[in-house]
């Protein structure tokens, strides 16, 4: 057979063949042939009857596992022929952890090994439980907005929201065999996550011209259940405000990117996050773009923006915490937020997000809609108290009021803020300069007045 990532020749025994053994276990098992050269040719071997003898007791000595070690014939000459099987548990050698990646042999060390460790026991991250941490340590709104959320959505009943918190807690398998809280509940339900984690937080920024110019920020705490709709909502209202425009007398508000896509978004951001990393989710928003950036993965197989909007499975970074947001409503299973973000960029006529996945996390890039940058260039209009625009309002209130309207109706109408903001900015001066009459200018001012042109 060929030599490639599960098999290996070598022309002699040395004892540092055993960290490739270690790696095979590991990875996917393999074999390693002594008495080999590099192309693959039998060269034999001069002492087979001691290495048999040496060479499985090596292997069970140093990481107790077992090997079959087979002695094999070749043009009359002797090799050796080692096969090692996949081991479900994770195998040192000498304190140390090997993986064979490719064709080169490499240590697990750091967040890598501890994540092998978690699943070779079968567990992930946000599984681990907190034994300091109790079902009444956890904020009692954010459950209750979960309870909320996943009755309105349909995935859960009244009858199993109304049972006690630890109850409920049990009932999400938010718990280990030791009725220990995990990870995922207190990084979704307790009141200061970074007590027990680092960088559980999401910070925004909004940019000027460059990347160094940073003219305010907010950080969002608490919950991760309460974290989405206040980030959402800040950025909506602070940080990405809407640019007004008319459709006829039809006032449009349009934001640069549909809040929908940008939900998705971010409650990927969320579940796929490695918070072992202890960095926040950052989020940049530009005058014509927004960056999202995480310290995640994502699956292997999925690791370009084409491959995102296309049909795939969902397989969470964190799938404990996955769980509770997909039980409030908040996301989909079977990998549909895609699906969702794909059908909101359609709605706006906007460009899918580009997805940048590599070791340093994931980073997405939300550019402008057609739309918002003709606005924003004043292609469309937009109203920004210019005279011009001041103009056309008065021509789209004359007309709204061919027939009597109130000042309710009209505000309502062109959405103003409020009666006094259009009486100061246009009744006074269209009632001054005739082009709007009242039915009843003579009546007490109790009675409702309506205008007309």
């Amino acid at each position: 057979m060929p030599e490639h990532q599960s098999i290996e020749w070598k022309e002699s025994w040395r004892d540092e063949y055993l960290e490739w053994i270690c790696g095979y276990a590991n990875a996917n098992g393999g074999i390693l042939y002594i008495g080999k050269n590099d192309a693959g040719k039998v060269v034999g071997i001069q002492n087979s009857k001691k290495l048999l003898e040496v060479i499985p007791s090596k292997i069970t000595d140093t990481m107790g596992i077992v090997a079959d070690v087979n002695l094999l014939f070749e043009d009359s000459l002797e090799y050796i022929e080692i096969v090692v099987e996949k081991y479900p548990s994770l195998i040192s050698y000498h304190g140390k952890y090997y993986y064979r990646s490719g064709s080169t042999m490499r240590t697990i060390t750091g967040k890598e090994l501890d994540r092998k460790i978690l699943k070779a026991q079968g567990k992930t991250w946000d599984g681990v439980a907190l034994p300091r941490i109790a079902v009444k340590d956890l904020k009692p709104d954010a459950i209750q907005i979960f309870k909320d959320k996943a009755v309105a959505r349909g995935r859960l009943t009244e009858d199993e929201v109304s049972v006690p918190d630890d109850i409920l807690m049990e009932n999400l398998y938010l718990k280990d065999e030791d009725d220990c809280l995990i990870r995922a509940a207190m990084l979704a339900f307790y009141k200061n996550p970074e007590k027990w984690v680092t960088g559980s937080y999401i910070k925004i920024g909004y940019f000027g011209g460059s990347d160094s110019d940073l003219q305010y920020q907010d950080e969002i705490h608490g919950p991760l259940i309460e974290q989405v709709d206040r980030t959402v909502d800040l950025v909506y209202t602070k940080y990405m405000k809407a640019l007004i425009m008319y459709d006829g007398i039809q006032r449009v508000e349009q934001y640069m990117v549909h809040k929908d896509a940008f939900r998705e978004i971010l409650l990927n951001a969320i579940v796929h996050k490695d918070y072992s990393s202890c960095n926040p989710i950052q989020i940049s928003v530009y005058e014509d773009k927004i960056y999202i950036w995480n310290d995640g993965e994502m699956p292997a197989n999925l690791n370009s923006t084409e491959k995102l909007f296309e049909k795939h499975s969902s397989k969470p970074f964190n799938p404990k915490l996955a769980h509770i947001f997909f039980l409030s409503g908040m996301i989909e299973a079977w990998g549909r937020g895609f699906i969702k973000i794909k059908e909101a960029c359609a709605q706006y006529e906007a460009p899918l997000p580009e997805y940048d996945i590599n070791e340093e996390g994931i980073m997405v890039l939300c550019k402008a809609c057609d739309k918002y940058i003709r606005i924003l260039q004043n292609d469309a209009h937009p109203v920004q108290n210019v005279q011009d625009d001041i103009q056309d309002m008065y021509r789209m209130i004359l007309e709204f009021c061919k027939t009597p309207k109130s000042a309710q109706e009209i505000v309502d109408e062109f959405g103003f803020s409020n009666r006094n903001y259009f009486r100061r900015h246009y009744l006074e001066e269209m009632l001054m300069t005739k082009k709007l009459k009242m039915t009843m200018p003579d009546k007490p001012s109790s009675k409702k007045q309506k205008y007309y042109s």
